[in-house]
């Protein structure tokens, strides 16, 4: 006889409601109770009653990733003494399982109660075996720190996209001196000079020397890049002298700004790789043996994957990343641009293509395929080649990781 519990929560912002079942699925307990902290204790201690009263001796929870609503439930039940009695697992799944599992309901209503028991009969049915169950607080803690990592970064990006526009407006043929615009060289060069002429009046030694003194003389050239500076100065448009003063304010708070931003995903970064440590360990081992995919990366991407299990396929995770395409076709006509569904798990996406921006450095393999894909298009041909490179990375991480393989 089967001793355990089956419980089902479907978690809302304001409510969670429970349903809780045997082996031969009859209804225990099928209750609203609020999601707050009272709320978490009040689901334990029915839990706790049900597990004594019918004398079972294993609980096992499921709820849906719904982004931090669940976050707190999961990390208290996961977390609880009275429970870890009872031999308690807790499992948060990918929405996807439940919708699919829902489909051999078809006269079931969508209703909280009828969503609730969907989950429970999830675990019932042993659509758990071989999950990895929740972790609680560190995974929590890592996805938190992950997430906030792309908050900065889309900030970074943000700002420096902002203070471009100011850079073209002082000095617009700027753009066409440096590889990285907020570069060292780049930002003394715009915080020195208040305006074009300045430069252009500027000797070809002085500016030489100021060159070599930003840069500490790591161009192979720096006359060089110092006539290229002047002649850029010559081409560019001229301002009223009235507007260089409010300007060179803007910029000089937006590399402020930017510089802020940059030390705080350098921080980050840091904690990341503490957090990160025992963490899924194997599959950690394998993101990060796979060149490119460096330890913050591999965080992310782990944070947000949790257990590779939850996915049939790498089509599967790759919906669930929402790096998947709709076409766009009428008669014999097809678009060459086709959107990218960007319906899933945003954080995931972002790691991911980033992962694959750099992977495509490393692995002639991806270098050479994300240059078919740029050369096969006349626009968006970056963005595309990357998206595309992108997935071609997650059938890599979806077979390294569901076999436990290191990349070779």
């Amino acid at each position: 006889m089967n001793l355990t519990l089956f419980v089902g929560i479907d978690v809302s912002k304001s409510s969670n409601h429970v349903y809780a079942m045997n082996l031969n699925r009859d209804k225990l307990l099928s209750t609203n109770i609020p999601n707050t902290q009272d709320g978490a204790t009040i689901i334990e201690s029915k839990l706790c009653d049900l597990l004594m009263k019918h004398r079972l001796s294993k609980i096992i929870v499921v709820l849906e990733s719904t982004g931090v609503y669940s976050a707190h439930l999961a990390t208290y039940l996961s977390n609880s003494k009275y429970l870890s009695i009872y031999d308690s697992r807790v499992f948060i799944i990918n929405p996807k399982i439940s919708k699919n599992y829902r489909r051999s309901f078809s006269d079931m209503d969508k209703t909280d109660p009828k969503d609730a028991f969907v989950l429970a009969d999830i675990a019932r049915v042993g659509r758990t075996d071989g999950l990895t169950p929740f972790k609680g607080a560190q995974r929590l803690a890592l996805e938190r720190l992950t997430r906030h990592r792309l908050h900065i970064a889309e900030l970074l990006s943000t700002e420096k996209t902002y203070a471009l526009n100011n850079v073209f407006l002082k000095f617009s043929e700027f753009e066409s001196l440096f590889t990285d615009n907020f570069g060292k060289t780049a930002v003394e060069l715009l915080l020195e000079y208040h305006t074009t002429d300045d430069i252009i009046r500027s000797s070809l030694e002085d500016l030489t020397a100021f060159i070599i003194k930003s840069s500490k003389n790591r161009f192979s050239d720096s006359e060089a890049v110092a006539t290229k500076i002047k002649a850029a100065a010559r081409a560019s448009y001229r301002l009223d002298k009235t507007a260089y003063d409010p300007i060179n304010l803007s910029l000089a708070s937006s590399i402020n700004v930017i510089s802020c931003y940059e030390a705080e995903i350098r921080e980050i970064d840091k904690a990341i790789i503490r957090q990160v440590a025992g963490f899924n360990q194997i599959h950690y081992d394998v993101l990060i043996s796979i060149p490119g995919i460096g330890k913050v990366f591999a965080a992310g991407i782990l944070a947000e994957i949790a257990d590779i299990n939850q996915f049939e396929s790498d089509d599967a995770l790759a919906k669930y990343a929402g790096i998947t395409w709709r076409k766009t076709q009428s008669g014999k006509f097809e678009a060459e641009d086709t959107q990218m569904t960007k319906t899933g798990n945003k954080y995931l996406r972002y790691f991911i293509i980033q992962a694959a921006n750099m992977a495509r450095q490393f692995i002639p393999e991806y270098r050479d395929y994300y240059q078919k894909k740029f050369d096969e298009v006349t626009t968006h041909q970056h963005k595309r080649a990357l998206a595309l490179t992108a997935r071609k990375l997650i059938r890599l991480i979806y077979g390294l990781l569901s076999t436990n393989r290191l990349y070779q």
